[in-house]
Formats: C-alpha cells, structure tokens, sequence
C-alpha cells in the first residue's frame, strides 16, 4: 500500500517544477457590476398649465359726460319730454326716481334750454357695453300696424287672433330664486307637472276653440302683429280696436328672417320685413313651414281706443311716443330709463341721435346694447321699421346720486 506520509515531499517538489515551467497571465480587467436595482429617476418636468381664467366681464355702466355724447347738444329735447313725463308716471314713486321727477313737474315743456339743464342736473349719462366690452349692437324697429277683420270667422275673415288660454300658467321664478328676477316660466299641468306649453305649429294644428278674439284676413299680418307686440284691427262693421299684448305661450322667439339666410333663401340685406313678404308671397305653399320656425306665440287683449293719436302700452305700463320711445332687454336695461341713443336712419348712414325713454320690452330683444325703436303708426312708420337694422350705441341715463 502506498503510503502518504512518503509521497508527500515528492508532491511538494513536482507542484514547484510545474510552477517554474509555466507563464504569468497578464492581469485581467476588473468586472463591472449592475447597478442595484432601484427606483428610475424622473427628469424635472415643468409644472402642468394652469386653466386660462376668462376676463372678467366688462362693466354695464361706464359714467361719461354730457359732451361725450354725438349730437346731444342738437336734439329737440322738447319732443322727448312728454315720453319722460310718462316714465315718470311709472317710477316717480321709487327712491332714485322722487326727485327728478318731483323736479321735472316744474319744467317749461315748451323750453328747450331748460329741459336740457335739467337732464343734465339730475342724471349722469353711462355708456353701455355688452359683458365682452362691445360698445355697439344692433338698433332695430318696430310700429302699431293696423289689420282688417271681423267679429265672426267667415268669407276672407279666417285667421284667429286668440285670448290666453286658460290652461296656459305663469310662474314667477323670482318668487323661489331671487337671482332669477324678472324670469317666468310658462307652460301648462298635467298631472301635477309642469310641462311646456304648445308650440306654434301645435296651436295651428289643433287651434284653441273658444278665445278667439277676432278673425283677420291675412295669416302672414297676424304673424307679424305678433312681432310688433301690439296693433290695431279695422272691424268690418266700421270699428276700430286695438290688440294688445296679452301673454305667450313660453317658447323662445326665432327670427325667421335669419332662418331664410341660413337656407340661402335670402341674402343678409334682403332679410327685411319687405323682404320676407315678398318670398312668401312667391313661396304661398312654404308659408307655414316658414312661419312654425319661430315656435313663440303671443296672445292678446282688447282695448279701446278713444284717442287714435295715443300709441300703445309698451311693458312700464304707459303709452309708447313715436320715434322716442324703445323695447329694451331689462336684464340690462332698467325700465323707463332715459337712454340717448346714436344709430343711423332705417338703411341708411344719416345720423339718428336723439334722447330716448325704455319703456317696452320684446321676445327678440336681448343684450345690453340692444334696442328696437318704436317708429308710430301708419305706413310710413312700417316701412321704415321694416328696413331698420342698423348698429347703434346706448348710453343710459341713471338718477345722480344725492339729488
């Protein structure tokens, strides 16, 4: 048997012989590790875009001087005394209002100067602008027509005026919602809901029996009597009453003059009153269809006439003045108001400044800079409302404080 504690120096001496016969290796680079594994870092960012607030809007009021008004200084102010007078019926009892009007009872009608002195005493005129800072809108015009018809339906006498229904309800907003002031909402219960009231194309559909107020000769006059808001009706017995505005059936007004643009039925400067006859009258098959674009309806009163010179009631309660007085928006607007107005004649660049009372309001009157003015009655007044679409500026009349 072999025996290791001998072979163990003949090992020892066989090892270094093969070491001394072999060659160093050249040194070897240094391995390089993976990182440790961890959380990546993130590159700084910027910080994310912040909503683009919108401006604030403009205000409704701007306070100016009486020499910042164009042609303040060449208005008849005699002529738009009487409308004044008559807003004053209306406001002469309200705080801001006792005192101007108390004033204006000692003023010479006749006394031009002195009218002017006292506007500019009593009231501070403000610009107005639309809550985007725009100065300037649209200046259009309405008039009191006069239509043919009848007591009773019968012979060219087929077309109702209507007396509100009586299902038809009113609820004023303001009485639940404060913010809501001068808001109505208008329809009619089922059940115990509320739910909107008939359209036009509705009412003449299935017509409402039994308020017919008179029956005139001419649908598409009826339909812009409506319009006007108010107007006179020759009876086939000689009388003459006047058609006042009653109510509406809650339905937002569309003006069928843009919808002929937007068809391409009509251009932009074609879309007058005159203009919109006159497609009719060479379109009769497309009339109703035309008419129902505008779903509002307006149903109307009776009242007499004893003094045919007088103009109608506008919404203040008292009676429009020809050329002096406007509908306006009275969300903007207050009512009664004493505006000066600087617009141009009825399709035409002749300045038209003059002082102004708000004493009305109108379905398609909205927006601060926004005015319909009221030309009278007879055929001139609705031709030249007819063509009245002009830009214009309004600048409010507003009590001064501490008078």
């Amino acid at each position: 048997m072999f025996s290791t504690r001998r072979s163990v120096p003949a090992l020892l001496t066989l090892v270094a012989l093969l070491a001394a016969c072999t060659t160093t290796p050249p040194p070897q680079p240094p391995i390089k590790l993976p990182p440790p594994v961890g959380p990546v870092p993130v590159p700084p960012t910027q910080p994310p875009a912040q909503p683009q607030q919108p401006p604030p809007p403009a205000p409704l009021f701007t306070p100016v001087t009486f020499d910042a008004l164009p042609g303040w200084q060449q208005d008849d102010l005699r002529q738009a005394w009487p409308a004044f007078q008559a807003s004053c019926r209306a406001l002469g009892a309200k705080p801001d209002w006792k005192a101007p009007c108390a004033a204006g009872k000692s003023v010479d009608p006749g006394d031009g100067t002195a009218i002017r002195q006292f506007f500019e005493t009593y009231f501070v005129p403000n610009l107005v602008r639309a809550p985007d800072g725009a100065d300037a809108g649209l200046i259009t015009g309405y008039y009191e027509p006069m239509l043919r018809g009848a007591r009773e339906r019968g012979g060219a006498y087929q077309t109702p005026l209507y007396k509100v229904p009586d299902d038809l309800i009113t609820v004023n907003l303001a009485s639940v919602y404060p913010s809501l002031k001068g808001m109505r909402l208008r329809g009619r219960l089922v059940g115990k809901t509320v739910v909107p009231y008939a359209t036009r194309a509705d009412i003449e559909r299935a017509r409402i029996p039994g308020k017919e107020l008179v029956w005139v000769d001419d649908p598409v006059e009826a339909f812009f009597l409506e319009v006007q808001g108010s107007g006179r009706v020759q009876l086939d017995d000689g009388d003459t009453v006047r058609i006042a505005y009653a109510d509406q059936n809650g339905h937002p007004y569309k003006a069928i003059g843009r919808w002929l643009i937007d068809q391409k039925e009509l251009a932009p400067g074609e879309a007058t009153a005159q203009g919109i006859k006159a497609w009719i009258a060479a379109h009769p098959e497309r009339r109703q269809e035309l008419l129902n674009v505008n779903p509002s309806y307006v149903f109307f009163r009776e009242e007499r006439l004893p003094d045919p010179n007088v103009g109608p009631k506008g919404a203040l309660g008292v009676p429009l003045t020809p050329t002096r007085s406007v509908a306006v928006d009275p969300a903007f607007i207050p009512l009664g108001a004493p505006l000066f107005l600087s617009t141009t004649e009825p399709a035409d660049d002749v300045p038209l400044q003059r002082l102004v009372m708000a004493q009305d309001t109108g379905g398609a009157i909205k927006g601060a800079v926004r005015a319909d003015f009221f030309f009278g009655f007879g055929g001139q007044a609705a031709d030249n409302a007819g063509r009245m679409k002009q830009r214009g500026q309004i600048w409010a009349l507003l009590p001064r404080p501490g008078n």
